[in-house]
């Protein structure tokens, strides 16, 4: 499983605002993997960009303006914030987002509207409280009890085998090819593909590459001392080139430049 602490997904943790991650409760660990909550409250004027390496899943958003389903992403993504704000996030599992009876792949890179406006009430009335520690309590209690528990379903046999593909993947670096899934999982590799696809809205190899750039990622940014060949090595990559290809193809720069932090956004 993902640690809550381990800043996965984040690019540049040091620009973050106030965030925390919760986990869900055991009896929704099968539907949501954890939630979120940022804060922030910038001075006039200034703009701090946040970008991620999102999670290979779909989001549910609580936020001052409403309440949206933020399906999962084919690369980095980025948010400008500005002024003063929150939002509240619930990391969906596989078995999650397909209870819900939404197809992943039709909100890929994209967020739609999702109609809770009792959840949005009660979320925006625990995140005006000033024990921000308190409402950040409250808000997540809301999303667990007031809307989770009551419109998520348990996870079916289909869901079920997709939330241990993702836990697979996630959990073991030596995993770099769907074959290894299919192995594993003890089903077609064609099988790996219908369950990616129906459960999560990427395609299996990309799953993995983003979990693999995750850690690449992460292993950089805390480890001076590893060579980027190292780094390549033990996420299965063939050499330092094809770690640097899949970095320039998703990030849009080298693994290099991000560890000298040349393409960091500016605060």
């Amino acid at each position: 499983m993902t640690s809550l602490g381990s800043g996965r997904g984040i690019l540049y943790p040091a620009r973050l605002p106030s965030f925390h991650r919760v986990p869900a409760p055991a009896e929704l660990s099968e539907l949501v993997r954890w939630f979120w909550i940022p804060r922030w409250n910038l001075a006039p004027g200034r703009t701090s960009r946040q970008e991620l390496l999102p999670f290979p899943a779909s989001n549910l958003v609580v936020e001052p303006g409403g309440v949206s389903l933020v399906g999962p992403t084919t690369g980095v993504s980025h948010r400008d914030l500005r002024g003063r704000g929150w939002a509240v996030g619930a990391l969906l599992r596989p078995a999650g987002i397909a209870s819900l009876r939404t197809a992943p792949t039709d909100i890929r890179d994209t967020h739609v509207p999702f109609d809770a406006p009792d959840l949005h009430h009660t979320v925006s009335a625990a995140m005006r409280d000033d024990d921000e520690t308190a409402g950040r309590d409250r808000a997540v209690l809301a999303c667990t009890e007031f809307w989770a528990a009551r419109a998520l379903t348990p996870p079916d046999e289909g869901g079920a085998l997709a939330n241990a593909m993702e836990d697979l993947i996630a959990s073991d670096p030596s995993i770099v090819r769907v074959d290894q899934v299919a192995q594993h999982l003890g089903i077609s590799t064609r099988g790996v593909q219908r369950l990616a696809q129906r459960h999560v809205g990427l395609t299996p190899l990309a799953i993995i590459r983003r979990y693999r750039l995750q850690d690449a990622a992460q292993r950089l940014r805390n480890d001076p001392s590893a060579t980027i060949s190292q780094v390549a090595a033990e996420l299965g990559y063939a050499d330092h080139a094809h770690l640097s290809t899949d970095f320039r193809r998703v990030l849009g720069f080298t693994p290099n430049s991000y560890r000298k932090g040349e393409n960091a956004p500016s605060r």
